[in-house]
């Protein structure tokens, strides 16, 4: 560790499915009593809320007493200061990783799951036990992580927008989307349903959905790879319109450019979270391609 300060625990997650109930309806009773009346109860949602209470006890719990720590809910990680230096430790679902990754530039980040059982682990790795090892590791220098290509959208006037998993760009409310799409000097105008641009990690997600419905499709890039493909979801061809520049790699050096042909309603966001989004009116240029960054994952 170069700082002179201890090192710090940054440890991160998001409500349990049974706090969130509560939020939603005040008290645990109420909550209660809201699906009891429609023929459910809470015993499973208050089962997965003690493994990840328990799992962010055990992170929590194993911290060297001489470490600092933090602790950041996803919703706040747009107003939270990381420092160079620190560990970050995801507690939770796999898209927790995909969360804080963007926030993130070059700390290691460790995914801890509390539930094999309801959790894929693909990001979260690790159980809980095993963090004490963990930071032992961290305090040698000796971490072992794997570097995750993550994909950036630029658009014309610079905003900027990264992402771990993929890149959407379609219309907000789903319907047709309406631009110009350029791709290894081939351009084409589509409508569609939009537009993923996905990284390796993204491969186990929307984009290997989109692949199943495909019948020709680019094959995926693996976890390591540092290509990107891209899939253009339900292009229809017509007078004005084609489908056939759908589907394709993108080399670290190339990009894919999308040109707005909406007044209102065009945006892209990156992760599947919506409200983080850019928005883009006729004639904005989004440019994607491989960010500069990438997201470095315990092994």
């Amino acid at each position: 560790m170069s700082s002179s300060l201890p090192p710090r625990v940054v440890v991160v997650s998001r409500p349990g499915e049974l706090e969130e109930l509560v939020q939603r309806h005040g008290t645990l009773q109420q909550a209660q009593f809201f699906l009891a009346s429609r023929g459910q109860d809470t015993g499973a949602a208050s089962e997965r809320q003690k493994l990840l209470d328990a799992a962010i006890q055990a992170v929590q719990t194993a911290v060297p007493l001489s470490w600092r720590r933090a602790r950041v809910l996803r919703h706040e990680l747009d107003r939270f200061l990381f420092e160079p230096e620190d560990l970050i430790v995801a507690v939770g679902q796999d898209g927790l990783v995909a969360n804080v990754a963007k926030y993130l530039t070059g700390q290691p980040v460790v995914g801890i799951n509390p539930s094999r059982a309801q959790n894929e682990g693909v990001l979260v790795r690790h159980a809980p036990r095993v963090i004490g090892d963990v930071y032992a590791t961290f305090a040698r220098g000796n971490l072992r992580c794997e570097d995750r290509t993550m994909v950036q959208a630029t658009m014309s006037d610079g905003q900027r927008l990264i992402a771990l998993n993929e890149i959407f760009f379609g219309h907000q409310s789903h319907q047709s989307a309406r631009y110009r799409l350029t791709a290894r000097a081939q351009t084409e105008r589509h409508s569609s349903s939009g537009v993923i641009i996905a990284t390796g990690t993204g491969a186990s997600g929307w984009a290997r959905s989109i692949t199943h419905q495909r019948v020709d499709p680019a094959p995926l890039p693996g976890p390591l790879d540092v290509d990107l493909a891209f899939y253009v979801r339900e292009a229809w061809p017509s007078v004005a319109t084609q489908a056939t520049l759908t589907t394709g790699r993108l080399a670290p050096d190339e990009s894919l450019t999308i040109t707005s042909e909406m007044n209102t309603g065009g945006t892209a966001f990156g992760d599947g979270v919506e409200d983080d989004h850019l928005d883009l009116a006729w004639g904005q240029t989004l440019t994607i391609g491989r960010a500069p960054t990438t997201m470095r994952l315990v092994a």
